[in-house]
């Protein structure tokens, strides 16, 4: 089955809006656990305006589940900050300083020498790593030789596409996680995935193995409720529909 890992980046953005400590992420890491998500998911930044390198730090203590720490690993501050916490998993992400959100993959062709150094420090010390990876086969493979235990396909195009024909929208990351399934590579997959387009994309790709959620979910959980919204997403990763391809 598919585990859900909750992003609560969001948490702390609407804490930091107001100053204090409202909600607290700390608490916020304990509940989406409690409520049944399989992991917990955040993504810090160097200018910290969401999660804050300290958050990381008291976040990691309360851990049951799995903890995923994803960004931009050419920041000194958070290669050093992964290896002080031991998480479960680490995500690669190619951010740009400043950028609003991520919005692409590595090319694991054009960075090969620098993802081998850096997949190897985190490797070393025992912690799963994973690339963050557009739909493309050729990236996949990529990443596989670059020695990379996942990859996440970054699903913003899937999403944007789905309404419209989820058919076409879903058949390049199903391409791609064939070639990771193929390569023996672990799959993980996240951005803007919600109630809507989940069922559907998981269907098709029924060897997934996490997806990382934060946006879509902290906005459904205004509507209905955090621990019942973790349900809902929950039952949506794991309801067949739709035809699934071998």
């Amino acid at each position: 089955m598919t585990r859900l890992a909750v992003n609560i980046n969001k948490i702390a953005t609407l804490r930091n809006s107001r100053g204090g400590n409202n909600p607290d992420v700390v608490k916020v890491a304990i509940d989406v656990q409690r409520f049944g998500a399989d992991g917990v998911t955040i993504h810090p930044r160097p200018d910290e305006r969401h999660i804050r390198y300290q958050d990381a730090r008291d976040i990691s203590s309360v851990i049951s589940t799995e903890f995923n720490i994803e960004g931009n690993c050419r920041e000194q501050k958070f290669v050093d900050l992964v290896l002080e916490l031991k998480p479960g998993q680490v995500t690669l992400v190619p951010d740009a300083e400043g950028q609003l959100t991520s919005d692409h993959g590595w090319n694991t062709i054009v960075h090969q020498d620098y993802l081998k150094e850096i997949i190897a420090v985190f490797k070393a010390a025992g912690i799963r790593t994973s690339v963050f990876c557009d739909p493309d086969p050729a990236m996949v493979s990529g990443a596989a030789d670059a020695g990379a235990d996942r990859v996440e396909l970054y699903t913003e195009s899937y999403a944007q596409l789905f309404a419209s024909d989820c058919e076409a929208a879903v058949k390049p990351f199903r391409d791609a996680a064939i070639e990771a399934r193929r390569l023996g590579l672990g799959l993980n997959a996240g951005h803007d995935l919600n109630l809507q387009n989940l069922a559907f994309f998981s269907a098709q790709i029924p060897w997934l193995d996490e997806v990382s959620i934060g946006h879509a979910l902290i906005c459904d959980a205004l509507y209905y409720g955090l621990d019942n919204t973790i349900q809902l997403y929950k039952r949506q990763l794991n309801r067949p529909v739709g035809h699934a391809t071998s």
